[in-house]
C-alpha cells in the first residue's frame, strides 16, 4: 500500500476526528461503562516506505494491566497533556523511543471504549522506517513492525467470541505469522482499515 494512498484515505474527512458512522466503538452496553472514562491515547506509527509496516509492542508480562499483549505505544493522558496528540507522542518517547520529532501526524481515528474503563484515541502517524528505537524495560517485553498491507486487509481481520465478566463478547484478532492482535488493538485497525472503505 503506498503512503499516498494512506494520506488519501485518512486526510479525506480533514486533520480532526474520523467519521465514526462505520467503526467499531468497543462501548459495553449502557448501565456497564465506568461512570467516568479515563481518557487515554496510542500513537499508529506507519513507515515511510515502498511497503509501509506499522509499530506494534508487546507489553511486559509483569504488568498489572494487560500483560504480554500486543499494543500500540501509548497510556493514559496526564494533566500536563494538552492533547491526545501529546499522550500519544509522549508514550512513544517513553516506551520505545520515539523521539516525537520524526512522527508526522496525520489525524485520529474514533475514541475505543475498553471494558476496563478507557477511551483511547487512536492517533496516525507516519514515521522514517530505520529508527533506532529502544523498548522500555520495565513496560515493553519487545517492538516490532508488521506489514500494513496485511494487517488492513479485511480478509485478514477473524473474529472470535469469549466471556467477560461472564458475558459473551465478540473480539477481532488478526494473525500475522506465529503473533496473534487481538482485542482493543485489533479493532483500532479494523478502524483504520475501514476507512480506505468508507
Amino acid at each position: 500500500m503506498p503512503i499516498s494512498e494512506l494520506r488519501a484515505a485518512l486526510l479525506a474527512g480533514g486533520r480532526a476526528a474520523f467519521d465514526s458512522d462505520h467503526a467499531v466503538s468497543g462501548h459495553l452496553p449502557m448501565g456497564e461503562l465506568p461512570a467516568a472514562l479515563m481518557p487515554a491515547a496510542v500513537l499508529m506509527a506507519v513507515t515511510i516506505e515502498a511497503s509501509p509496516q506499522l509499530l506494534l509492542t508487546r507489553r511486559q508480562a509483569h504488568l498489572k494491566r494487560h500483560a504480554g499483549q500486543i499494543a500500540f505505544p501509548g497510556g493514559r493522558m496526564d494533566p500536563d497533556d494538552v492533547s491526545p496528540e501529546a499522550t500519544a507522542l509522549r508514550e512513544a518517547e517513553e516506551e520505545v523511543a520515539l523521539a516525537r520529532h520524526h512522527v508526522e501526524i496525520l489525524g485520529r481515528l474514533p475514541d475505543y471504549t475498553t471494558g476496563t474503563g478507557f477511551a483511547v484515541t487512536p492517533v496516525v502517524g507516519l514515521v522514517p522506517p530505520g529508527l533506532p528505537l529502544r523498548p522500555h524495560e520495565g513496560e515493553v517485553a519487545e517492538l516490532f513492525h508488521v506489514p500494513l498491507a496485511h494487517v488492513l486487509d479485511p480478509a485478514n481481520h477473524e473474529t472470535r467470541t469469549g466471556e467477560w465478566q461472564g458475558r459473551s463478547r465478540r473480539t477481532f484478532v488478526i494473525r500475522h505469522g506465529e503473533r496473534e492482535i487481538w482485542g482493543a488493538t485489533a479493532a483500532m485497525i479494523v478502524n483504520l482499515s475501514r476507512r480506505f472503505r468508507l
